[in-house]
């Protein structure tokens, strides 16, 4: 257990450097949402005439490398904060200009530097998601792209009813420090240690910076995906 001393931030560190070794076998499942949600941010591509990407919160680079398999004539850069997953990405091919040192709540980028900028399964590991999302829609010159999880829409049908009052009574917060004990963040084995979050949280966000926005349920769901979706994808076109 860490020490009431170890920050948050170090705790999600120290949980990625020590399972850095079976990272893909954890969190790398073929066809899983993160995979559908890759599939579909391929078939944006070309659309949105994008040409650059930049993918925060990369871990060993599964997005980056998958992008450069599907789309070699694309630029896709990675960033990662833990050193063991990086080196474990460079151990499986990227080369340190795919996949660098970076953190995604001060990108070491300017101004719309990149045409999107994407992010799978990070922000639910985040204290401050907003921050991120900043940082995001700054950087990225035509759209951002989120892939991430929905909060209200996991658990039974009771469950999910009863969160999803508290959150239009404006009282999740509060529920979440009290399911927590004061911690405001949950610890596991599979996934380390993660805040409650919802891509919704971060609509409003981004339609400001947006002229529109797609959305998606990247797991099973039903015709409302804020209701039933477990995880769901984002894409916010700012032109």
């Amino acid at each position: 257990m860490p020490s009431k001393t170890t920050t948050e931030a170090e705790i999600q560190q120290e949980y990625y450097a020590e399972n850095a070794h079976r990272y893909n076998e954890m969190h790398g499942r073929k066809k899983d949402e993160h995979y559908l949600a890759l599939a579909l941010l391929i078939a944006t591509l070309d659309y949105f005439e994008i040409e650059s990407i930049l993918d925060i919160g990369s871990g060993t680079g599964r997005a980056v490398a998958y992008v450069k398999g599907k789309c070699p004539g694309k630029k896709i850069v990675g960033i990662e904060t833990v050193r063991e997953l990086r080196e474990v990405g460079y151990q499986n091919g990227l080369s340190r200009e795919d996949l660098k040192e970076g953190n995604a709540l001060n990108l070491d980028f300017q101004d719309g530097e990149f045409d999107m900028v994407c992010e799978f399964g990070v922000l639910h590991h985040v204290k401050s998601p907003e921050r991120v999302v900043s940082e995001m829609l700054r950087v990225a010159k035509k759209a951002v792209y989120i892939s991430d999880s929905n909060n209200f829409g996991q658990g039974s049908a009771a469950a999910r009813m009863i969160k999803q009052l508290l959150n239009s009574l404006g009282l999740w917060k509060a529920a979440t420090l009290i399911q927590t004990r004061g911690k405001g963040y949950y610890l596991s084995k599979e996934d380390g240690l993660a805040y409650s979050y919802s891509v919704f949280d971060s609509y409003k966000q981004i339609e400001e910076k947006c002229k529109r926005i797609h959305l998606l349920n990247t797991a099973p769901g039903k015709i409302n995906s804020y209701r039933t979706a477990t995880h769901v994808a984002l894409l916010g076109v700012k032109d």
